[in-house]
Order: structure tokens, then C-alpha cells, then sequence
């Protein structure tokens, strides 16, 4: 079955053996078109996981609908394009985008919030939500800017426990050992504080700005956050943008031991082995088909490092992870505009995960971006603008679903 899509390039419905990372490719999980008019896009995305399961079970051909965008001959007016997006076409975009603005502080009733809001106060927000132990530099500062020049006020902040952001009352001590060895007895996990109160900090800065309406766009832990988000506060929520996530569903595909170890590697007697396990652990989270320099990850952790340390923090953001159930119920009631972008490579939360998050959330998109892992690395981040941009552009202004949803039922307890 082929057909037109787009400029002129194929959507194709078949198998392939791989595909080839980089810039110039992205699969998009495209359910209009592809499939029948009957068929809703949580069928489509439904069909998909099975098929991406038995491929996960059977090491055989993926077999499912997609539309490759190979960008050869139109390559250089792309090129073109995102070289604006990602560097700038004025001098006063550059003001308006500048990324080095003040850090601010928002005081919350448990938290003080750490964030910086780039671009113009007008534009419609875009709130970014970092992952786990991820601070707000961490969202890398030509990917802002480009979100920034494509009309965005963008908010980027550090969660509870990390980075610049303070506690107003003392945390809950918790012992993350004996947790986790309850979790894996299948037994509750006491966490000193849960994800939806982690959305609830997102919201209560929202409010601090004085932001009604906004974007969402969360990766990994901060993709489970901003589900919360959506869930909590639907008609507040403009688009929902969920990159290396998961549902938290069970029978997904675990990580590797050896990822497990290294993450679970908080203590560390002097900066020195801090720094060497951090970089150790984002070798890890990167793509096999990227070679990383090993001084670059010392010095992205040294920045880390030196801006915040907080090991026991990220220990109890952990334990808010390890403490969440499920969220299938929650996605399903879901009715806000949602984009799934997931790599196939991702070693911390397998492509399963993103395939199975989309499936649950009605009328949602899906892309896969072949070769990415867990980490925002250089050569992944035109394929991730390209993925992201035009599905944020496209709901920028749309507010036409505002009128049909309601706060999810037990969205704050679930």
C-alpha cells in the first residue's frame, strides 16, 4: 500500500530490518491516511505496540505503519530553516531569546522554585519539565532558543530536590534501600512526596507567573510529571509533549542491570568520583551510534556538579518514581493534544514504553526517532526539533478542546 504524503514523499505500510539515525531520518507513526477511516488513532497505536512487542519478543521484522521522511534533495532548505530556528535570523530575536536571563524564585507552600522565562512575556508559555535528577540547565540552550524563536515564552525550572530550588520546610527522610527492596517484593513504596505533587509545584509556578493557559513538553520522569499536569488541570494544558516517557505500565520492557547499577551509584566521597560516575552514567544513557567524548561528559558533569549537588534529593525523587502506579487509567480518560516522541534506542525506557504511552492517550501522535537513547545528544537534536516544532506550532493557537474536557477523575491520585 503506498500513497502521497507530505512533500511528495511515500507513506509506506510494510517491515524493515533497520533504519539509519541521524539528522536526515525519523520514523513518524502516522495513523491518518495509513489506516482505514474506522480505525481510531488508539487502534493504530494499538496495533503498533503489538507488533512492536512481538518484535520485541521474536527479534524479527518490525512490521507496522510509517512514513519515512527522507530529506535528501530538500535537505539544504531544511538545513536552512532549522540553522534560523537554532541560531537566530535578528538581532533582536537574539534579545528576546537570550538564555542567560536571571534565574528567579517562586515561593510555593513546600518548595521554593527555582526557573528562568525566556522570550516574551506575551507569547503563549511553553513549560518545560526535566527529568530525574535533571536540573534546568539541562535542557540544552539552542533547543530553548529555538522553541523561543518559534513564538514560545519558554519556562524552564529545576523540580523539588534539585538544582537551584529549596525546600521551605524540611523533607521527610526516607531510606531508598529498604524501598526499593520492597518494591521489588511487590509490596508499597513510602516515598517522602509522590509525582502529582511534583505536578502540583509545576502548576503552583504557573500560577506564581500568572499563567492561565500553556504548553507542556516533559522528558523521561518530567514526561510523568507533565501527564499529571494534563490530568490535573486539562483546560489549563494548551498541548501535551511527551519525549522518552513511559505510561508506567507493567510487563514494559525493564533497563538493562547494568544501567540499573550505575544509576543507583549516588554516594560519592569527592567531586572527582562524582564527576567520573555521572559521566559514566550519561555514556550510558547515550546512542550506540554516537561516540561520546569523554572531557565533554566531564564538563556537562562538572557544570552539574558545581551549580547543584544533590544526591539525597535525587534519592527521593527516585522513591516518587518507584511509588507511582500505573498511569493506564489516567491516559485513558486524558483528552488533550498529545505528541509521543520516543528513540528506538533508548536503553533507560526501551521503545515499548513510548509506543505503549501513545496507544493510551485518544488521538494522540507518535514519533520514533531511530537511534535515540535517553539523552538530548548533538546529532539527535534536528531530529528532535523536527519532530517537535511543527506539532507546537500547529497548537499554538488552537484552543478548540478546551470545550470538551474535564479535570480526570482521581487525576490527582492515581
Amino acid at each position: 500500500m503506498t500513497r502521497k504524503g507530505g512533500a511528495g514523499h511515500p507513506l509506506l505500510c510494510g517491515s524493515f530490518k533497520s533504519v539509519r539515525a541521524g539528522p536526515w531520518w525519523y520514523l513518524d507513526i502516522v495513523c491518518r491516511g495509513a489506516m482505514t477511516a474506522r480505525h481510531s488513532s488508539s487502534n493504530c497505536h494499538g496495533s503498533v505496540a503489538a507488533r512492536l512487542n512481538k518484535h520485541h519478543q521474536t527479534r524479527g521484522l518490525l512490521g507496522f505503519c510509517v512514513s519515512v521522511f527522507f530529506m535528501g534533495k530538500h535537505f539544504l532548505s531544511i538545513a536552512a530553516v532549522l540553522a534560523a530556528l537554532l541560531f537566530g535570523s535578528t538581532a533582536g530575536a537574539a534579545a528576546r531569546c537570550d538564555v542567560n536571563v536571571p534565574t528567579e524564585r517562586a515561593d510555593l507552600a513546600q518548595v521554593s522554585i527555582a526557573y528562568q522565562s525566556i522570550g516574551r512575556a506575551s507569547d503563549p508559555a511553553l513549560l518545560l519539565v526535566m527529568g530525574l535528577g535533571g536540573q534546568l540547565i539541562h535542557w540544552p540552550d539552542e533547543v530553548v532558543v529555538a522553541l523561543c524563536q518559534q513564538g514560545f515564552r519558554v519556562i524552564r525550572y529545576d523540580n523539588r530536590d534539585v538544582g537551584l530550588s529549596t525546600w521551605r520546610q524540611a523533607p521527610v527522610e526516607a531510606n531508598l534501600t529498604f524501598e526499593v527492596l520492597r518494591y521489588k517484593l511487590g509490596l508499597p513504596v513510602a516515598a517522602p512526596y509522590s509525582l502529582t505533587d511534583m505536578a502540583g509545584d509545576a502548576l503552583g509556578l504557573m500560577d506564581a507567573l500568572h499563567v492561565e493557559q500553556f504548553h507542556v513538553l516533559g522528558a523521561s520522569m518530567g514526561g510523568m510529571i507533565a501527564q499529571h499536569v494534563a490530568a490535573m488541570a486539562p483546560q489549563r494544558v494548551e498541548s501535551l509533549t511527551l519525549i522518552m516517557s513511559t505510561s508506567g505500565a507493567e510487563g514494559l520492557p525493564a533497563p538493562s542491570a547494568a544501567l540499573v547499577q550505575l544509576l543507583s551509584r549516588r554516594g560519592a566521597p569527592n567531586r572527582q568520583v562524582a564527576l567520573e560516575q555521572q559521566a559514566d552514567l550519561l555514556a550510558a544513557l547515550g546512542s550506540p551510534n554516537v561516540t561520546d567524548d569523554r572531557q565533554a561528559l566531564l564538563q556537562q558533569a562538572a557544570a552539574s556538579y558545581d551549580r547543584a549537588f544533590n544526591p539525597e534529593g535525587v534519592k527521593r525523587q527516585i522513591m516518587a518514581i518507584l511509588a507511582e502506579p500505573s498511569r493506564v487509567a489516567l491516559l485513558n480518560q486524558l483528552r488533550v493534544p498529545t505528541l509521543v516522541v520516543h528513540g528506538t534506542a533508548d536503553p533507560l525506557l526501551p521503545v515499548m514504553h513510548g509506543v505503549h504511552l501513545a496507544a493510551h492517550i485518544q488521538g494522540s501522535q507518535l514519533k520514533l526517532i531511530p537511534g535515540l537513547a535517553h539523552r538530548f545528544q548533538e546529532a539527535f537534536k534536528e531530529p528532535l526539533l523536527a519532530a517537535v516544532l511543527p506539532y507546537l506550532q500547529a497548537h499554538r493557537e488552537d484552543t478548540s478542546h478546551w470545550a470538551r474536557v474535564d479535570p480526570v477523575a482521581g487525576g490527582d491520585v492515581l
